[in-house]
């Protein structure tokens, strides 16, 4: 089945209206569950092994894909991405990698305009959920992945949560979900506020820190609103209103960017920086540190950039096949989540380099922010509501 085209939420008329719908649809929701693995079904046959003549559809598809020469990737604007999802495919089976990096909302936007012209230029897809469930999916732009899955290494599925692949979608066919990290949520500069003076998400409220918070724009696709909305939930609209507005943040949608201002101490404090950026920064000796998670928003898990889509009209539509059961595999998977910073889904994959972000299985309230009909309903309703109170 096809995924069908949804028409997206409507912008609301006043920034009333916006946070009242969203207080009626958060109040009235009930309070998240623990977030637990997917559940095994009779259905998850896919995880398991394939037949006997999986070698010689195997060998098949890797000599296609070498006669197609490349994959076109479109993923998150990482460097360390950039160099090793290439090298490590091409090394492998001979295949190049045309990496395009850049924002999500932005490649969306790129893939819409192109297929409206007949152009068809993308094999491969890696997102975060704004883009991944709502232009891109719901958009038509995918093939089902699950069936292009036939390598062992991919289909083991004893080594996925929950004993199955984890795909988000309704359909479990479209959106394989690659990682699942805690997200850190506050950062700072050392040399001017100490990780321990921050207790609690309301700590971020004093007057001393008004104008002196870097946090990445809420009101578009990103880690920006996945934060936001995740506070808006467990916080409240008043807690939103009085952080993103009343504290005079200074809003960025370059992650690069709010690092180098943590970094020099021009925004002592970071809400929503990627990782990835935190990590480069500290590599380098500047006096930064994460702040532990306050106990009254414990936090979210997410995918980060780690949702994998087919794309259809695939110009290379063997090397597209060949490319999504490697990154689905042990060794695909850890050079693209080391490379991008983030945790694993799969149990059989060193995870040490991102041994925060590692859900702690004695924290039982996570929040999981990829969660579909979250992302589809209530976020939209948030992000709309935020863009009310910040304009």
């Amino acid at each position: 089945m096809r995924p069908s085209s949804r028409a997206p939420s409507g912008r609301l008329s006043a920034m009333v209206a916006a946070v009242c719908l969203v207080v009626l649809a958060l109040g009235c929701a009930p309070a998240a569950a623990p977030v637990a693995a997917p559940a095994a079904t009779a259905g998850s046959a896919a995880g398991a092994a394939p037949g006997g003549d999986w070698q010689a559809a195997w060998d098949a598809l890797v000599e296609a894909a070498r006669r197609e020469g490349k994959v076109v990737v479109k993923g998150p604007p990482t460097a360390a991405v950039r160099t090793a999802l290439p090298a490590a495919f091409r090394d492998r089976f001979g295949v190049d990698v045309e990496y395009v990096g850049g924002p999500s909302g932005d490649a969306a936007i790129q893939l819409a305009s192109e297929r409206q012209a007949g152009i068809y230029s993308t094999d491969v897809i890696l997102a975060g959920a704004d883009t991944m469930y709502g232009p891109v999916f719901e958009g038509g732009m995918l093939d089902p992945l699950r069936p292009a899955l036939i390598h062992p290494d991919a289909l083991d599925a004893s080594h996925w949560p929950g004993g199955q692949l984890w795909f988000m979608d309704p359909d479990g066919q479209y959106v394989l979900r690659l990682n699942n990290s805690v997200t850190q949520m506050i950062y700072v500069n050392t040399d001017q506020v100490k990780p321990e003076a921050i207790r609690s998400w309301y700590d971020l409220l004093r007057p001393e820190y008004q104008g002196r918070i870097a946090a990445f724009d809420p009101s578009i696709s990103g880690s920006g609103v996945a934060t936001a909305s995740y506070l808006y939930k467990v916080l409240g609209e008043d807690y939103v209103r009085r952080l993103y507005v009343d504290q005079q943040p200074r809003f960025s949608r370059d992650h690069r960017q709010t690092a180098d201002w943590l970094a020099r101490g021009q925004y002592p404090i970071a809400v929503a920086l990627r990782e990835v950026e935190f990590a480069q920064i500290q590599r380098d000796g500047f006096p930064v540190a994460p702040v532990p998670q306050p106990p009254d928003a414990p936090g979210h898990i997410s995918a980060g950039f780690g949702l994998l889509g087919l794309m259809n009209n695939a110009p290379h539509p063997n090397a597209a096949k060949l490319f999504v059961n490697w990154i689905a595999g042990p060794d695909g998977m850890l050079v693209w989540s080391k490379a991008q910073g983030i945790v694993p889904v799969r149990d059989d994959v060193d995870a040490s380099y991102a041994r925060d972000q590692v859900p702690d299985p004695a924290v039982t309230n996570y929040f999981d922010s990829f969660e579909w009909h979250f992302v589809l309903t209530e976020r939209r309703q948030v992000m709309e509501a935020i863009r009310g109170l910040i304009r």
